[in-house]
């Protein structure tokens, strides 16, 4: 699995545009095999500052979404015009697990924290 972590700051002034892009997209990232989420958080202690988080199944998925027409033409308009500034980090996950699937929890983890209460 391939997580996406994109910051940025938008610009106040195209703010509404760059929303507006955003959710244009969405659908289209839906479509592509192997996508698996997105979500997009705001910062509580820099104003303006934004964080979007996806997962794709593999680095096709990844290539597939870069490499979209309208994504590109989105990606224009932010470099020239929507954000202040961005960084985009690329990560692949090394497990993953929650609170009830703990298969891939490290095993110290699940002697010190499965079936016991607290």
């Amino acid at each position: 699995m391939i997580a996406m972590i994109f910051e940025f700051t938008a610009s106040e002034e195209h703010f509404e545009e760059y929303m507006a892009e955003a959710a244009a997209l969405r659908p289209l990232v839906a479509r592509i095999r192997g996508f698996i989420s997105i979500e997009r958080f705001e910062s509580k202690s820099t104003p303006g500052k934004f964080v979007s988080i996806g997962f794709f199944e593999d680095e096709d998925a990844v290539r597939e979404w870069r490499n979209l027409a309208e994504h590109r033409r989105v990606q224009h308009l932010g470099r020239t015009r929507l954000f202040d500034s961005y960084r985009l980090r690329m990560a692949s996950v090394l497990r993953d697990y929650s609170m009830h699937a703990r298969a891939e929890a490290p095993e110290d983890s699940r002697l010190a924290h499965d079936g016991r209460e607290e």
